[in-house]
């Protein structure tokens, strides 16, 4: 088979600042490290002398969370879990809280939304310049193990119907964090600041001039830092999902990492691109997750339902619909 090349462009991130901190005229402090596969940058108004301090215990709690909730990193709390001896295992409280928001919004989705996905992403690979679409046969395998209803949680509890299912949380984990970093910097009297996550802005308060925020959403398929609109937040969640995040082409296909979990296959509708703007990462995480796999009109129906919620879709086509 044909294989061309491989485009990630997710760890660097496809949300951008613009009329950026340093245009306010106050003085930000920020820091940028590794986690979650993800390049994280943290930037807050340098009002004291334990700016940086709280800096670095974010990452600190960057690195306790990615402790928890890494399926790759061996002796997480997930690792573990997936790699049981027994179908019955207690969780952590941060573990429960997370599986339980996967399984609300697995509700939500009618099931196209589904943590157990780990043995289908076992067979992709959006990193390799020689990344090929898995065998039929063993999609087919895989996507046969998958399906939240084989989980059971009670309390700290968690069963499993059958011992070859595994949990992700790549479409949940890095909501959680931002918004667990944000907590953490209003505990330390933090009134304005930027925690970016890649796909992930979270907003604290408005920037320190008193300015909205402005967070620019890259055009899909078009170079880096092309915008193709911007969104003036205070103290809000914007979360992109795109099919051009991660993908390689073969035979003239565009494999996307946004797996359907009843195919194994990269889903095929009319998105490339879904923003969610919403008061929790979290909730922007698990919602432009699920609106690429419903597609533009049953996403524009779901969306609709909820209060607190905007998006905005990009179709197939290049349009913004908004």
């Amino acid at each position: 088979m044909k294989r061309i090349r491989v485009i990630t462009i997710a760890c660097i991130g496809f949300l951008y600042m613009l009329s950026g901190c340093q245009s306010s005229g106050a003085e930000m402090v920020s820091t940028t490290e590794f986690f979650f596969d993800t390049i994280i940058t943290i930037s807050i108004e340098n009002e004291n002398s334990s700016s940086q301090a709280f800096l670095n215990q974010c990452f600190t709690i960057c690195k306790q969370i990615e402790d928890i909730f890494s399926r790759t990193k061996e002796g997480s709390e997930l690792y573990n879990i997936n790699h049981r001896k027994d179908n019955t295992v207690t969780v952590s409280d941060e573990m429960a809280y997370l599986i339980s928001e996967g399984l609300k919004y697995y509700e939500v989705s009618d099931g196209v939304f589904d943590i157990t996905i780990a043995p289908v992403l076992e067979l992709w690979d959006f990193k390799s310049d020689d990344a090929v679409v898995p065998d039929e046969e063993s999609l087919t395998a895989a996507a046969a193990k998958v399906g939240a209803s084989k989980i059971h949680l009670q309390g700290n509890q968690l069963t499993f119907d059958d011992s070859d299912t595994q949990i992700d949380f790549g479409a949940l984990a890095k909501g959680y964090t931002a918004d667990r970093l944000k907590e953490y910097l209003k505990r330390q009297n933090v009134t304005s600041g930027i925690i970016n996550l890649g796909g992930n802005v979270l907003t604290i308060g408005k920037k320190p001039n008193g300015d909205l925020w402005n967070v620019g959403i890259q055009k899909p398929f078009d170079v880096r830092n092309s915008v193709i609109t911007t969104i003036p937040v205070d103290g809000k969640s914007v979360v992109s999902a795109g099919i051009y995040e991660r993908y390689f082409e073969q035979d003239g296909f565009k494999c996307h990492h946004i797996i359907d979990p009843a195919t194994g296959y990269p889903v095929q509708n009319n998105l490339w691109q879904v923003t969610i703007i919403s008061d929790e990462s979290l909730v922007g995480d698990a919602l432009s997750t699920i609106c690429i796999l419903l597609g533009y009109e049953q996403a524009d129906k779901l969306i609709n339902t909820l209060e607190g919620v905007d998006a905005k879709f990009v179709l197939d086509d290049g349009r913004l619909r908004e």
